[in-house]
């Protein structure tokens, strides 16, 4: 099977390269410039924290406030999947607060949460965004809530 037969069976794969990269790039490393060479201009937030602005700037507000929160973030992909021209991405954000957050004050606490995100990418750029967040970890994790007991 030619390269470019694969290719046309595995379209989603190109796509799902740039939300890796973008993932890796600007959660993992903290390198905020990729938000404007890999989101279009036009970019949509679908579901942006209170208080953010749904494009860009609303994003580099938030990755800028979660690496002061937390400055070792990385992110871990667990599960991704692509239809046409969406992406699926599951994954963990695990840091150490040492910043504050949300107004709270840093706890020196390790702090995981998962995230579902849904992105669409056209052209290799990504347009819009759409995401699930488990807030109750988040926020057990920084001691706003106390901690699910099992």
């Amino acid at each position: 099977m030619s390269e470019t037969t694969l290719r046309e069976l595995t379209p989603g794969e190109d796509n799902k390269a740039v939300v890796r990269r973008f993932v890796d790039e600007a959660q993992s490393r903290g390198n905020l410039a990729v938000i404007d060479t890999m989101m279009s201009v036009g970019f949509v937030d679908h579901s942006p924290l209170p208080g953010l602005s749904p494009d860009r700037d609303g994003v580099r507000a938030l990755f800028g406030a979660l690496r002061t929160a937390f400055p070792d973030l990385q992110a871990t992909i667990h599960d991704q999947l692509a239809d046409g021209d969406r992406v699926v991405t599951r994954k963990t954000l695990a840091g150490t607060h040492r910043g504050p957050f949300l107004g709270l004050p840093p706890t020196g606490n390790h702090v995981a949460f998962d995230v579902i995100d849904i992105l669409r990418v056209v052209d290799g750029k990504i347009h819009e965004h759409w995401c699930v967040v488990d807030r109750l970890a988040l926020l057990a994790g920084v001691g706003a809530v106390p901690a699910p007991t099992r």
